[in-house]
This record gives C-alpha cells, structure tokens and sequence, in this order.
C-alpha cells in the first residue's frame, strides 16, 4: 500500500492545481498516469515547461478536453474516425500497455493463479461466486483456494482500462457479449466500485478474497498478486513488456485510419491477450496553435528520449516505424504540427 500512495497522492495534486496559460494540461486516462507524470516530470527538468495531468479516467480526459477545460486528452478506448471529425479531433498512440486480473488471496503467489476469459466474464457477471467453484478449480489444480465468496471491484468512473477489459470479456464470452457489452462504463451485476485504476488497486489490497483488474504497472508498484490469462492460442501468458509488445506489433498501424485499433484478444501466441493502447487527443485546429505547438513537443520528447521511462515503468514504447507513422501524422493533421 505505501509504495501506491505517492501515485495517488501525486493524482490528487495535479486536480487541485488550476493550469496557468504558460503551461500544458490534461486530463483523461489513469492506466498511463504513472508514465505520463514521469514524463511530465522529466521534461519539467529538460525544459522548464510545466506539464499537469489530471488522472480523471478516460471517459472525463475526453469530456474535459471537448469542454476545451485542457490542451490534450489521453483515452485508452480509441475514438472511431468519424467520431474525430466531428469533432475536430486527432488522436494517436503514445504507450503499450496491459490490463491485468488482481486479487487477494491468502498463500496464492502472483503469477501462479490461471484464468480463461470465460471464467472471468462469469465472476463479473455473478455466475461463479465461490473461489472453490469446479471452473476455478479445474484451471488451478494445484492451488489451495478458499470456499470464500469472492469479493468483485471494478471501476465506478468511465474507463478506458475498462473498456479493454470489457472488450476482451465480449470476445471470449457470447453471454457478455448479449448482455453486458462494450464501452467505457456497463451495467455491472456485481461488485462495488471504485474511482481510477490506483482506487480498485487500494480496494483490492485492504479486501480479502477480492479481485480487481488494473494497468500492469499499478500491479508493480503495490506488489499486487496478478493471474495469468489465456489467449487466444490457449496460451496461459504473464503480464509483461514481451507479451504487450507481442500483441502491439501484431497490428498493422499502416493500414488504420486516425490509428483506430485496439490489441487485446490477439492471435499472436506470445501475446498477452488483455493489451491495451493509450492515445492522446488534440484539436486539429485550436484557437491558440501554440498549445498544439507545445503539446507536440512534449509527446515527440516522450515518444523519443522518454521512452527509456516506459520500459522501466513496465509499459511497451512504440516502435520506430511507427513513432515515424505518428510524426507524419502530426505534420498532416494537426495545425502547426511539423
């Protein structure tokens, strides 16, 4: 639990600050806060130019940018094209990352505890309520698990880690699929709620037999017990840089219109099937072009020397190509963006 605090300690900080017009702001998405407040940090140090980022969700990053509140969103649900022109919007990628299962369970190590997305769609849809249910069971034969209710958090606040979460669940299960859905926020049947990726985090520290799902770095900050998850070539994978970088690199970015994909449920085998993408949003054509102008700089320090803070923080740095592919795309969408 200490080593979250500062992460949410830092989250609270920056919604209190009001931005001041020599500055960036943004707002949006909490699976990629850890990295974006490091880059914020770092280019503070390399530039003097302050950069605050409210850790809001990323339904909120996209309201706050639209209300023009903010220079930039970050989103993990990627707007659709004709989304982006209406609203005179842009967007691209900035990080990989990955959704993880968490729970606590007393004498389960992390790493050791198997999921399918079956099993999973039924514990968040209230079919299986016992962590001594057969399907559980079947999955971990080895493991000494508790004829304890389980206790399900998910996120209160519109997500787009729960949106990649959410996603996965429909494409492995057709009963969530019918039911329950996609989006950024869905009619929960079961659980309690808690606000950003650092809240199910906290919640599933302090409650016993609970399991959460959260971004892979908050899993390594607080030590959390993580699961593995099967993919889509019945793999079990653990959460890692190889395996979110696996699925990443099974997209072909060229072909995507305003880089409009998403990354779980891959049919790479190496893959980590619960991937996840972060995108950025900016106005094409803002009515001050020096904000674009200085947000631009920012993410072209963060996709270039910041991405050496990515790995270190757990998350999977774009590659070459396809920083080059966002470069290009800047120079032709974005006002001012060369």
């Amino acid at each position: 639990m200490r080593r979250l605090l500062p992460l949410i300690a830092a989250a609270l900080l920056v919604l209190t600050a009001g931005a001041r017009a020599d500055e960036l702001s943004g707002a949006g998405s909490t699976f990629a806060y850890p990295i974006i407040w490091k880059w914020a940090q770092a280019y503070r140090e390399a530039s003097g130019t302050l950069v605050e980022y409210q850790s809001v969700g990323s339904s909120a990053g996209v309201s706050r940018l639209r209300d023009k509140a903010v220079d930039f969103g970050a989103s993990d649900k990627p707007l659709k094209p004709e989304d982006l022109e209406r609203l005179g919007l842009g967007q691209f990628p900035i990080v990989f990352g990955g959704v993880v299962p968490v729970v606590n369970l007393a004498g389960i190590a992390p790493g050791t505890m198997r999921f399918t997305g079956s099993v999973l769609a039924d514990i968040y849809m209230g079919k299986i309520t016992r962590w001594s249910d057969p399907a559980i069971r079947a999955l971990n034969p080895d493991l000494a698990l508790p004829d304890s209710l389980i206790a399900v958090i998910h996120r209160s606040d519109g997500s787009g880690t729960t949106f990649n979460w959410v996603s996965y669940l429909s494409k492995t299960s057709a009963e969530w699929k019918r039911t329950l859905g996609e989006g950024s926020a869905v009619a929960w049947p079961v659980g309690s709620g808690a606000r950003g990726n650092e809240g199910v985090a906290t919640e599933v520290q302090r409650t016993p037999n609970a399991i959460g799902y959260v971004e892979f770095t908050y899993v390594t900050q607080a030590r959390l017990t993580y699961g593995l998850v099967q993919n889509r070539a019945g793999r079990f994978i653990a959460p890692s840089a190889a395996s979110f970088q696996a699925a990443a690199l099974g997209v072909d970015w060229t072909q995507t219109r305003d880089f409009y994909a998403t990354i779980n449920d891959s049919p790479v085998p190496e893959a980590y099937p619960i991937a996840a993408t972060t995108f950025i949003l900016l106005y094409k054509a803002p009515a001050d072009a020096a904000r674009n102008r200085l947000a631009l700089s920012f993410f072209g320090f963060a996709l270039g020397e910041g991405s050496d803070y990515a790995s270190r923080l757990g998350y999977v740095p774009l590659p070459a190509p396809l920083v080059q592919q966002v470069k290009d795309y800047w120079a032709t969408t974005f006002r001012h963006g060369s």
